[in-house]
């Protein structure tokens, strides 16, 4: 019965496997993409495949922050979703705070031992993480003034992603002897960021008949328009920022033309959707942003560095 519920919750909460996938995408492109940087700034001789070491640290500590977002957000969020939302996992007893807690804790230890392990200056890029992750679950100490201001809401916590995707390219570059990010890996982040935009929105994009009381989605609190063009605009900002950082790893045309055709086809998506906002189509632009997100991030990594490698050797 323990380990069942705790597959209940993961199911409910944190899909291991569909979060999964995509932490391999992010966290194999962000080392992918550092090595490929390093190579075109002369920073290495030689093209190579990130080392087994390298891959593991930055996924598996890639996947627990994001795994300790979701516990955070249940302490959070733990009197709203009492109040609003009794059916979900914590509210109705199915598993406990306290549980959680022992959990992160336990977690926490792992990306310490990781970082020691792989490199101890990986320690500094960690604290630093720990830190923000922190704050965002004490509202930055101003929850009251940041509810009433959903965008910067929405900004300060989007922040997390180029914090984790900077630790995820620290496994590669600190690895290789850097002692600072290799030049351009700027663009990588604003990527991260935007990216992240992508996903809180278009998460958040609703039906009418799938609106519950208490929760504040996008398209209650702007409506289904300005929510919808919002999402297309962090897509728009994503594929520039990509773009620029495709130029750095000699990807520019191949990214451009794919993330282009996705563009596309999230705006007759979005189109549809306001024509006819049902929850079969606000379904579909919660999945064109997990699409998008794969897509991209694999655009930006892994498959440069495997088609860049096998050209060389």
């Amino acid at each position: 019965m323990s380990l069942n519920r705790w597959w209940v919750y993961q199911r409910e909460r944190f899909p291991v496997f569909a979060n999964g996938l995509l932490v391999v995408a992010f966290s194999f492109s962000a080392v992918s993409f550092s090595i490929l940087l390093r190579h075109n700034l002369g920073l290495s001789t030689s093209i190579e495949l990130p080392s087994v070491a390298v891959l593991s640290v930055a996924f598996i500590t890639s996947f627990i922050f994001f795994l300790l977002l979701r516990i955070a957000d249940e302490f959070k969020d733990f009197e709203e979703d009492s109040q609003y939302r009794p059916y979900r996992p914590v509210p109705r007893g199915l598993v406990s705070l306290k549980e959680l807690g022992w959990i992160g804790a336990f977690i926490i230890l792992i990306q310490l031992v990781l970082a020691v392990w792989l490199n101890y200056l990986l320690i500094i890029p960690l604290l630093i993480t720990w830190l923000y992750l922190a704050l965002m679950s004490k509202e930055f100490f101003v929850a009251d003034w940041l509810k009433q201001s959903p965008i910067t809401y929405m900004w300060s916590h989007m922040l997390i992603m180029p914090l984790i995707d900077f630790y995820a390219t620290a496994t590669d570059w600190m690895s290789a002897g850097l002692t600072s990010p290799p030049h351009g890996l700027f663009w990588f982040l604003i990527v991260s960021f935007f990216n992240g935009i992508v996903i809180e929105v278009g998460r958040k994009i609703r039906a009418p008949e799938d609106e519950e009381e208490g929760v504040e989605t996008y398209t209650v609190l702007w409506g289904r328009k300005r929510a919808v063009i919002l999402w297309l605009s962090a897509m728009i900002i994503t594929a520039i920022s990509a773009s620029a950082a495709a130029a750095l790893i000699d990807f520019f045309y191949q990214v451009l033309v794919m993330l282009a055709v996705l563009i596309a086809l999230a705006s007759i998506l979005a189109v549809k959707f306001l024509h006819e906002p049902n929850s079969q189509r606000a379904s579909w632009i919660e999945k064109m942003s997990g699409i998008w997100t794969l897509l991209m991030y694999l655009s930006l990594g892994v498959v440069p560095l495997t088609l860049f490698y096998f050209k060389m050797i």
